[in-house]
């Protein structure tokens, strides 16, 4: 009896410790994941504010998720007596972990009027925002694109503005060449790309910068963010994963990337390519079959043609074993984290489901149907 008993409570004992393992689990990915905010917000932390106080401001106004996660992760940072008076500027989708940084890093610049420039996939745009200070957001005053329109008189006189704020926001999914050819595109910049960088190199973020910063300068600077992301995020990867180098992480991220843009797929998604890897079979994803036709130069802008399927290319991967030579786009921070932790799944197969995300399959026979379902809604849209 005692026997059983004590097995009894080992057995509650293990699975209690694995109920913990998970939650702590969850709690840091929630931290670290992308939070809320749908735009970027001046948040204004008065004099005398407390953490306890500024962690409940901010879950009630949809800065954060969870009030009682926020002061956990900046007691464990020991960072809960650093908080700073001031006016702080939160990007958009700011994670629990990057706002701590923000309002206890000092030396952060005061919000006010900023011009922007963002370089996403299909589309840049320049804009000019001014911040509401009621609500502490920023209204937008002009945007345009600096390649394909004259620069308004609007955005003019906010370059002679002396206050004014600079940001450089990348997209993550963005190639370097769209990165390099749209940098040279803005008149606050200077100077030239020596040589063009390697793919994937560059870290989607957000770039505060001064006028007359050199263009090169950035690029290193995005360098080195992502250089420092993969080497994190290589260190803490799950040592099963069959990955061989910190590189062959970056080309995996870049097809995660390119293949979903939901954060709560990104593991799922991962975790496909990594059971195929296992098992010998072709990734076959046609955002590598694209990057072979376009070189990243620009978006493809149509469906792939049967042809460019069955062409033999590097980065054909229906036609190649195993990964691509290099990344197809600039990955951001959570394709990184989940190519490197991706969940444990029976997936082989995926295919969208029309929402946005995906439908996930173990079986060829699954996947045929969940495909199947996707022509309808295909045919459904194009008919109307």
């Amino acid at each position: 009896m005692a026997r059983h008993l004590a097995a009894n409570g080992l057995t509650l004992l293990i699975m209690a410790l694995v109920v913990l393992i998970g939650m702590v689990e969850w709690g840091q990915k929630r931290y670290s994941g992308p939070g809320p905010l749908a735009e970027a917000i001046c948040l204004q932390v008065p004099s005398g504010t407390n953490m306890r106080r500024l962690a409940d401001t901010m879950e009630a106004e949809r800065t954060i998720s969870d009030a009682r996660l926020f002061r956990l992760g900046a007691r464990y940072a020991e960072k809960t007596e650093d908080l700073k008076a001031g006016n702080f500027l939160v990007p958009a989708e700011a994670s629990m972990s990057q706002i701590l940084e923000i309002v206890t890093r000092g030396g952060q610049s005061t919000c006010g009027s900023e011009i922007v420039f963002r370089i996403g996939v299909v589309a840049r745009e320049i804009s000019v925002r001014e911040l509401d200070p009621v609500s502490g957001r920023f209204v937008e005053q002009v945007a345009f694109d600096p390649v394909a329109e004259e620069a308004p008189a609007a955005y003019r006189t906010a370059r002679g503005a002396p206050d004014m704020r600079y940001r450089v926001v990348v997209a993550e999914g963005t190639t370097r060449w769209q990165v390099v050819q749209s940098l040279a595109a803005v008149d606050f910049l200077e100077g030239g790309i020596d040589a063009l960088p390697g793919e994937g190199s560059l870290a989607p973020d957000s770039y505060e910068v001064v006028p007359g910063t050199p263009q090169m300068a950035l690029i290193e600077r995005m360098e080195r963010a992502q250089a420092g992301r993969l080497a994190r995020a290589w260190a803490a990867r799950d040592p099963d994963i069959p990955l061989e180098s910190p590189q062959e992480m970056l080309v995996l991220a870049s097809i995660v990337e390119k293949e979903t843009g939901l954060a709560d797929e990104r593991r799922q998604v991962a975790s496909v390519f990594v059971n195929r890897l296992r098992r010998g079979m072709r990734l076959q994803t046609d955002p590598t079959v694209i990057y072979g036709v376009t070189e990243g130069r620009a978006p493809l802008g149509r469906g792939l043609r049967r042809s460019e399927l069955d062409r033999p290319t590097p980065f054909n991967t229906y036609v190649i074993e195993g990964l691509p030579p290099t990344p197809i786009a600039n990955p951001g921070l959570l394709a990184l984290e989940a190519t490197a932790d991706p969940d444990t799944t029976p997936y082989l197969f995926f295919v969208a489901d029309g929402t946005g995300g995906h439908a996930f399959a173990e079986t060829l026979v699954e996947h045929e149907a969940n495909v199947v379902e996707w022509r309808k809604i295909e045919a459904e849209r194009n008919a109307n």
